[in-house]
């Protein structure tokens, strides 16, 4: 508990209760060939199977059995399992994007980054659980990745490719670096391969200290094959969930704890670069996006100028500032940091926490009432999950690292 916000030690019986009543949350989603989109009840919805939600929930459960919570190991196997046989392409190597509801065939062909990180993740931290497959299927992952998505040379991730790996999207995103580099953090910690840090570290200094310094500390989000930014992309789609046009707010948080978990990880004075740069980070992001329309909350995403975009409140950018918080007093000792930590969680409780039905509403409208523009339903328990757990934790790249490393109560 070393450097953790007194706020936030106030808070940690209420921040655990709340991380088990996710984790319950999260049991429904199990179902045929991995875990489904849950509604608002917590009822999985009758659509395809997507394989980042697979990854992620398969991950939520390791945290669920490292916590000691009983079942939960049995749900990460079943991850394992469907990640292992359901969404792997037998043929092709990699995973489908996405197989149908009853888990027998795919119906998304693409091989994309950011699902494959969770696959990644999903595999190191079943690793720590010694889940059953997980050794071969993070072996498989690493493999997969090195072989088709890095890029050695840019010293960061392509984005997708065509099921047979021939054809390769004319696009690079942040997004999907952004996840790369926990799942190479994660998966370091768990092999000892070093290179898969250093890995990670020259994804944050080119996106954090290269791109985002050079933007005024709003990331540049898309990308030619060749890393000159598109900063009009998407303009027409400005609530994307994954690729919308202008600095995205939540990034910007989740990149702050990202950069000084990477920092911490590998250390040394160059990157002493790295505290100044996450606190910059996170002051653009809470300038531009905190209130900006007069109700608090984050909003979306913002132009150039820091003016908002789409007004949305995505719960996982309130869960994002929360570790940001959570982060940057550790590494500064700042007490504003665990202030605002604070005022973020109790904006939490008013309004995303869903007291009656479960889990956080994914969505709220300006006015901060539940909304479904970009999200139905409550399709995942990762963000909300990793934010409850801060309290017990040191700075660390893995959540689960952490976790299993912990001193057992």
């Amino acid at each position: 508990m070393t450097g953790a916000p007194d706020r936030l030690l106030c808070s940690a019986e209420e921040l655990a209760a709340e991380a088990d009543r996710l984790l319950e949350f999260t049991r429904a989603s199990a179902v045929e060939g991995g875990f489904g989109w849950l509604d608002n009840d917590g009822a999985v919805e009758e659509r395809d199977l997507q394989l980042w939600i697979t990854g992620r929930m398969t991950h939520v459960c390791a945290l669920g059995h490292l916590l000691g919570k009983p079942g939960f190991l049995e749900l990460v196997e079943h991850g394992v399992e469907a990640l292992g046989e359901n969404f792997h392409d037998d043929e092709f190597g990699g995973w489908y994007a996405a197989i149908s509801p009853d888990g027998e065939r795919p119906t998304g062909f693409a091989k994309e980054a950011y699902a494959h990180s969770f696959v990644i993740l999903a595999a190191s931290s079943a690793q720590l659980c010694q889940a059953r497959g997980a050794d071969d299927l993070l072996s498989d992952a690493l493999a997969v990745h090195d072989h088709h998505f890095w890029d050695d040379a840019a010293g960061m991730t392509r984005e997708s490719f065509s099921a047979n790996w021939r054809s390769e999207e004319a696009y690079r995103g942040i997004n999907a670096n952004m996840h790369t580099v926990e799942a190479f953090l994660a998966a370091g910690d768990v092999t000892g391969d070093e290179r898969l840090h250093h890995r990670a570290g020259r994804i944050v200094t080119r996106t954090i200290d290269g791109f985002a310094r050079g933007n005024g500390w709003r990331i540049p989000e898309h990308f030619t094959p060749d890393w000159e930014p598109m900063l009009e992309h998407n303009r027409d789609d400005p609530a994307h969930p994954f690729r919308p046009y202008g600095a995205t707010i939540g990034h910007g948080l989740e990149w702050t704890r990202l950069t000084l978990a990477t920092a911490a990880s590998i250390g040394g004075p160059e990157w002493d670069w790295a505290t100044p740069a996450a606190v910059a980070l996170a002051e653009r992001a809470i300038a531009d996006g905190w209130a900006a329309d007069g109700h608090d909350g984050f909003v979306y995403t913002t132009d150039w100028s820091g003016a908002p975009v789409t007004r949305a409140r995505m719960h996982w950018v309130v869960t994002e500032a929360l570790g940001a918080a959570w982060a940057l007093h550790h590494v500064t000792g700042d007490a504003r940091w665990p202030e605002l930590f604070g005022q973020w969680w109790d904006y939490a409780k008013a309004n995303l926490v869903d007291h009656e039905r479960g889990s956080w509403h994914a969505e709220l409208a300006p006015g901060n009432t539940p909304a479904a523009g970009t999200w139905s339903g409550k399709p995942d328990t990762y963000h909300a999950v990793q934010a409850m757990l801060l309290p017990r934790l040191p700075l660390t790249p893995s959540f689960a690292s952490a976790l299993a490393a912990r001193p057992r109560s």
